[in-house]
Protein backbone atom coordinates (compact mmCIF):
# COMPACT_ATOMS: atom_id res chain seq x y z
CA UNK A 1 0.00 0.00 0.00
CA UNK A 2 1.25 3.42 -0.83
CA UNK A 3 1.15 5.85 1.86
CA UNK A 4 0.45 9.70 0.86
CA UNK A 5 -0.84 12.50 2.97
CA UNK A 6 -4.60 11.36 2.17
CA UNK A 7 -4.27 8.17 3.33
CA UNK A 8 -5.22 7.99 7.14
CA UNK A 9 -2.08 6.66 9.20
CA UNK A 10 -4.03 3.60 10.49
CA UNK A 11 -4.38 1.68 7.19
CA UNK A 12 -1.30 1.87 6.38
CA UNK A 13 -0.88 0.16 10.09
CA UNK A 14 -3.15 -2.37 9.17
CA UNK A 15 -1.40 -3.30 5.86
CA UNK A 16 2.10 -3.62 7.88
CA UNK A 17 0.44 -5.71 10.44
CA UNK A 18 -1.29 -7.79 7.65
CA UNK A 19 2.30 -8.44 5.64
CA UNK A 20 3.91 -9.64 8.57
CA UNK A 21 1.25 -11.73 9.51
CA UNK A 22 1.49 -13.41 5.46
CA UNK A 23 5.08 -13.43 5.66
CA UNK A 24 4.78 -15.30 8.63
CA UNK A 25 6.88 -12.49 11.17
CA UNK A 26 3.57 -12.98 13.39
CA UNK A 27 2.07 -16.90 13.14
CA UNK A 28 -1.30 -17.63 14.15
CA UNK A 29 -2.03 -17.87 17.88
CA UNK A 30 1.18 -15.82 18.21
CA UNK A 31 1.08 -13.16 20.78
CA UNK A 32 1.80 -9.41 20.03
CA UNK A 33 4.29 -6.73 21.27
CA UNK A 34 2.37 -4.48 24.29
CA UNK A 35 1.18 -1.38 22.31
CA UNK A 36 4.15 0.36 23.81
CA UNK A 37 6.84 -1.35 22.25
CA UNK A 38 4.28 -2.50 19.01
CA UNK A 39 3.91 1.31 18.54
CA UNK A 40 7.53 2.49 18.44
CA UNK A 41 8.50 -1.00 16.01
CA UNK A 42 5.54 0.37 13.53
CA UNK A 43 7.01 4.11 14.05
CA UNK A 44 3.22 5.24 15.05
CA UNK A 45 1.17 6.98 18.36
CA UNK A 46 -0.58 4.12 20.19
CA UNK A 47 -3.86 5.94 19.09
CA UNK A 48 -2.70 4.72 15.44
CA UNK A 49 -2.05 1.57 16.31
CA UNK A 50 -5.02 1.46 18.76
CA UNK A 51 -7.28 2.08 15.59
CA UNK A 52 -6.04 -0.70 13.48
CA UNK A 53 -6.03 -3.05 16.33
CA UNK A 54 -9.72 -1.96 16.54
CA UNK A 55 -10.48 -2.81 12.72
CA UNK A 56 -8.37 -5.78 12.79
CA UNK A 57 -10.03 -7.11 15.30
CA UNK A 58 -13.27 -6.55 14.06
CA UNK A 59 -12.13 -8.38 10.70
CA UNK A 60 -11.30 -11.55 13.34
CA UNK A 61 -7.49 -11.41 12.16
CA UNK A 62 -6.66 -10.42 15.91
CA UNK A 63 -8.41 -11.40 18.88
CA UNK A 64 -8.25 -9.91 22.30
CA UNK A 65 -7.97 -11.56 25.29
CA UNK A 66 -8.68 -9.58 28.34
CA UNK A 67 -6.01 -9.55 30.94
CA UNK A 68 -3.80 -11.81 28.89
CA UNK A 69 -3.15 -9.82 25.48
CA UNK A 70 -3.66 -9.69 21.60
CA UNK A 71 -2.72 -12.48 19.75
CA UNK A 72 -2.67 -13.21 15.89
CA UNK A 73 -5.97 -15.73 15.12
CA UNK A 74 -6.02 -19.07 13.78
CA UNK A 75 -6.78 -19.90 10.65
CA UNK A 76 -9.49 -22.19 10.67
CA UNK A 77 -8.58 -25.66 9.09
CA UNK A 78 -12.36 -26.28 7.95
CA UNK A 79 -14.05 -24.06 5.82
CA UNK A 80 -17.15 -24.84 4.17
CA UNK A 81 -20.07 -23.34 2.23
CA UNK A 82 -23.49 -23.15 3.51
CA UNK A 83 -25.25 -23.96 0.04
CA UNK A 84 -23.50 -27.23 0.01
CA UNK A 85 -25.62 -29.82 2.24
CA UNK A 86 -22.42 -31.49 3.65
CA UNK A 87 -21.77 -34.18 6.88
CA UNK A 88 -19.35 -34.00 9.05
CA UNK A 89 -17.61 -36.55 8.09
CA UNK A 90 -17.01 -35.75 4.21
CA UNK A 91 -15.74 -32.30 5.43
CA UNK A 92 -13.44 -34.17 8.28
CA UNK A 93 -11.91 -36.33 5.04
CA UNK A 94 -12.19 -33.69 2.29
CA UNK A 95 -9.27 -31.82 4.54
CA UNK A 96 -7.08 -35.22 4.87
CA UNK A 97 -7.97 -35.69 7.82
CA UNK A 98 -9.54 -38.85 9.94
CA UNK A 99 -12.86 -38.50 11.26
CA UNK A 100 -13.44 -39.85 15.03
CA UNK A 101 -16.82 -40.44 16.77
CA UNK A 102 -17.04 -40.57 20.09
CA UNK A 103 -21.22 -41.89 21.03
CA UNK A 104 -22.32 -39.49 24.23
CA UNK A 105 -25.95 -41.01 24.12
CA UNK A 106 -28.25 -42.91 22.28
CA UNK A 107 -31.83 -43.55 23.27
CA UNK A 108 -35.42 -42.93 23.20
CA UNK A 109 -37.18 -39.47 24.84
CA UNK A 110 -39.66 -37.16 24.70
CA UNK A 111 -39.61 -33.89 22.63
CA UNK A 112 -38.87 -30.24 23.46
CA UNK A 113 -41.41 -27.22 22.17
CA UNK A 114 -38.44 -26.52 19.38
CA UNK A 115 -38.67 -30.48 18.26
CA UNK A 116 -42.50 -30.51 18.10
CA UNK A 117 -42.18 -26.88 16.16
CA UNK A 118 -39.59 -27.98 13.97
CA UNK A 119 -40.42 -31.40 12.78
CA UNK A 120 -43.81 -31.41 12.43
CA UNK A 121 -45.21 -33.80 15.58
CA UNK A 122 -47.03 -34.22 18.42
CA UNK A 123 -46.14 -33.54 21.79
CA UNK A 124 -46.80 -37.09 23.02
CA UNK A 125 -43.94 -38.27 19.62
CA UNK A 126 -40.89 -39.83 21.03
CA UNK A 127 -37.93 -38.73 19.72
CA UNK A 128 -34.55 -40.88 19.27
CA UNK A 129 -31.87 -38.62 20.60
CA UNK A 130 -28.22 -39.06 19.23
CA UNK A 131 -25.18 -36.63 21.25
CA UNK A 132 -21.98 -37.25 19.85
CA UNK A 133 -18.39 -35.59 19.76
CA UNK A 134 -16.98 -35.42 16.67
CA UNK A 135 -13.20 -35.56 16.26
CA UNK A 136 -10.58 -35.11 13.47
CA UNK A 137 -7.16 -36.79 14.00
CA UNK A 138 -8.06 -37.27 17.61
CA UNK A 139 -8.95 -33.89 17.96
CA UNK A 140 -12.46 -32.49 19.50
CA UNK A 141 -14.06 -30.40 16.19
CA UNK A 142 -18.11 -30.52 16.49
CA UNK A 143 -20.65 -31.51 19.12
CA UNK A 144 -23.94 -32.62 17.37
CA UNK A 145 -26.94 -33.22 18.59
CA UNK A 146 -29.56 -35.05 16.58
CA UNK A 147 -33.20 -36.08 16.68
CA UNK A 148 -35.71 -37.79 15.02
CA UNK A 149 -39.49 -38.57 15.42
CA UNK A 150 -39.52 -42.28 15.82
CA UNK A 151 -42.24 -42.73 13.42
CA UNK A 152 -39.72 -41.95 10.93
CA UNK A 153 -36.81 -44.25 11.91
CA UNK A 154 -38.85 -46.62 13.64
CA UNK A 155 -38.47 -48.45 16.89
CA UNK A 156 -35.84 -50.55 16.23
CA UNK A 157 -33.35 -48.15 14.98
CA UNK A 158 -29.27 -47.52 15.38
CA UNK A 159 -26.94 -45.56 14.48
CA UNK A 160 -24.53 -47.83 12.29
CA UNK A 161 -22.50 -45.29 10.36
CA UNK A 162 -20.12 -42.20 11.44
CA UNK A 163 -21.97 -40.20 8.78
CA UNK A 164 -25.62 -39.79 9.99
CA UNK A 165 -26.80 -38.36 6.73
CA UNK A 166 -25.35 -42.31 5.22
CA UNK A 167 -26.56 -44.00 7.88
CA UNK A 168 -30.24 -42.49 7.66
CA UNK A 169 -30.59 -43.74 3.53
CA UNK A 170 -28.47 -47.28 4.41
CA UNK A 171 -30.37 -48.42 7.70
CA UNK A 172 -33.78 -46.25 7.54
CA UNK A 173 -34.34 -46.31 3.77
CA UNK A 174 -34.71 -42.04 4.40
CA UNK A 175 -32.71 -40.10 2.23
CA UNK A 176 -32.13 -36.20 2.78
CA UNK A 177 -32.67 -33.92 -0.07
CA UNK A 178 -32.39 -30.65 1.55
CA UNK A 179 -32.49 -28.70 4.60
CA UNK A 180 -32.75 -25.47 5.83
CA UNK A 181 -30.03 -23.85 8.09
CA UNK A 182 -29.66 -21.01 10.37
CA UNK A 183 -25.92 -20.31 11.86
CA UNK A 184 -25.38 -18.15 15.08
CA UNK A 185 -22.27 -17.74 17.46
CA UNK A 186 -22.18 -17.89 21.46
CA UNK A 187 -19.70 -17.02 23.79
CA UNK A 188 -18.52 -19.89 26.19
CA UNK A 189 -20.76 -22.99 27.35
CA UNK A 190 -19.61 -24.68 30.25
CA UNK A 191 -21.02 -28.14 29.35
CA UNK A 192 -20.06 -27.80 25.44
CA UNK A 193 -17.13 -25.92 25.63
CA UNK A 194 -15.72 -28.50 28.24
CA UNK A 195 -16.17 -31.34 25.69
CA UNK A 196 -15.15 -29.60 22.87
CA UNK A 197 -11.60 -28.71 25.40
CA UNK A 198 -12.46 -24.87 24.48
CA UNK A 199 -11.11 -22.03 26.70
CA UNK A 200 -13.26 -19.30 27.92
CA UNK A 201 -12.08 -17.03 24.85
CA UNK A 202 -12.97 -19.52 21.97
CA UNK A 203 -16.70 -18.89 20.91
CA UNK A 204 -18.75 -21.84 19.61
CA UNK A 205 -20.55 -21.74 16.07
CA UNK A 206 -23.94 -23.08 16.43
CA UNK A 207 -25.35 -24.54 13.11
CA UNK A 208 -29.50 -25.80 13.44
CA UNK A 209 -30.62 -27.48 10.63
CA UNK A 210 -33.89 -28.88 9.48
CA UNK A 211 -33.61 -31.66 7.02
CA UNK A 212 -36.13 -32.66 4.66
CA UNK A 213 -36.94 -36.26 2.72
CA UNK A 214 -37.89 -36.55 -0.81
CA UNK A 215 -41.19 -35.90 0.10
CA UNK A 216 -40.75 -32.38 2.23
CA UNK A 217 -40.93 -33.74 5.02
CA UNK A 218 -39.28 -32.86 7.91
CA UNK A 219 -36.99 -35.79 9.15
CA UNK A 220 -34.10 -34.82 11.30
CA UNK A 221 -33.93 -31.72 13.57
CA UNK A 222 -29.41 -31.54 14.35
CA UNK A 223 -27.37 -28.64 16.08
CA UNK A 224 -24.45 -28.88 16.32
CA UNK A 225 -21.29 -26.90 17.92
CA UNK A 226 -18.32 -26.31 16.36
CA UNK A 227 -14.88 -25.11 17.76
CA UNK A 228 -14.47 -21.53 15.88
CA UNK A 229 -10.79 -21.79 16.02
CA UNK A 230 -11.13 -24.74 13.73
CA UNK A 231 -13.95 -24.38 11.73
CA UNK A 232 -15.09 -21.29 9.31
CA UNK A 233 -18.57 -20.99 6.90
CA UNK A 234 -18.92 -19.25 4.30
CA UNK A 235 -21.94 -18.10 1.63
CA UNK A 236 -21.70 -17.50 -1.93
CA UNK A 237 -24.13 -14.73 -3.15
CA UNK A 238 -25.04 -13.87 -6.27
CA UNK A 239 -26.58 -10.76 -8.27
CA UNK A 240 -30.28 -11.45 -9.39
CA UNK A 241 -30.85 -8.98 -12.52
Amino acid sequence: MDYNYQTPRYLFVIEQIREKINKGELEPGQRLPSEMDFAKQLHVSRNTLREALRILEEENIIIRRHGIGTFVNKKPVFSRGLEELFSITDMIKREGKTPETELLHAGFTEPHRDDVSELKIDNNEQLFLVKRLRKADGEPLVYCIDKLPKKVVGKDYKLNDESMLNSLQKDAGITISYAEADIKTISYHKEISTILKCDHNTPLLILKQIHFDLNDMPVLYSLNYFRSDQVSFNVLRKRIF
